[in-house]
């Protein structure tokens, strides 16, 4: 069970890295920040299991909440559309 948290974190960590560098756009790079989630939390419950990967654990918890704040922002909340003011200018 170990390995397979191991691998899958570091899988999907670089699954996700590719798409957020392919620029695909607010909702492609959302769902890279979604599998950052899953990455971070399966390498959160792997570095606990560990005790020689503590250090694993804690980074991935603060990584758990950038990755959160990614998904609120590319998925939740997407783009505000600008305010146009009667002159049209924005």
């Amino acid at each position: 069970m170990r390995d397979i948290l191991q691998y899958y974190g570091a899988g999907a960590a670089v699954l996700a890295s590719l798409l957020v560098s392919l620029n695909l756009g607010r909702i492609w790079t959302g769902t890279a920040m979604a599998i950052f989630v899953s990455s971070s939390l399966a390498l959160i419950v792997w570095g606990f299991l560990n005790p020689d990967s503590e250090g694993i654990g804690w980074q991935n918890v603060i990584l758990l909440v950038i990755n959160a704040i990614g998904v609120w922002r590319y998925l939740i909340v997407g783009r505000k559309k600008p305010d146009i003011s009667p002159s049209g200018s924005v």
